[in-house]
């Protein structure tokens, strides 16, 4: 264990490590700095959203800059995620004004307050009619008794 504590070379290489040379963003691939796709539509802005897994916050800073972030869960296939990764604040703050997400109580700190974001419960366009209540007919009884209770009245 002590031979690996002074070397000067890493043993593995990371992906999440960078080295020397240029830093690929990936913006030429169509990913956004964040990994997100750049024409992320808002149904997938709010698949991300309403996905239990990767919880949703939106961070107002002092100068009035919003950031909305998600926790991307690591995937095992790939090897990548296990961090937090923004969503594009446009489309965020229009489904916002649309009533389609919500901001959860805030957290205050003295730069910044941030919220936790989820997906708007959707309200029923038609109200369902309440079911209209008929009196219970009395059960019918058997033939022996309602005979046994005519016999015992005459």
């Amino acid at each position: 264990m002590l031979s690996t504590v002074n070397r000067t070379k890493a043993l593995a290489v990371l992906p999440t490590v960078r080295r020397g040379g240029p830093v690929a963003t990936g913006l030429r691939d169509g990913l956004s700095r964040s990994g997100v796709p750049a024409d992320t539509t808002h149904a997938d802005v709010l698949r991300i959203i309403a996905d239990p897994r990767s919880p949703t916050y939106v961070t107002v800073y002092a100068g009035g800059r919003r950031r909305y972030s998600y926790w991307r869960p690591l995937d095992s296939a790939t090897g990548t995620g296990g961090c937090y990764a923004a969503l594009p604040t446009a489309a965020c703050d229009e489904l916002h004004a649309a009533g389609r997400i919500t901001l959860g109580e805030p957290v205050v700190d003295p730069n910044r307050t941030t919220y936790r974001v989820r997906t708007a419960a959707r309200a029923q366009s038609v109200a369902r009619p309440q079911p209209v209540a008929y009196p219970r007919p009395e059960p019918v009884r058997p033939a022996r008794e309602r005979a046994r209770e005519r016999a015992r009245v005459a």
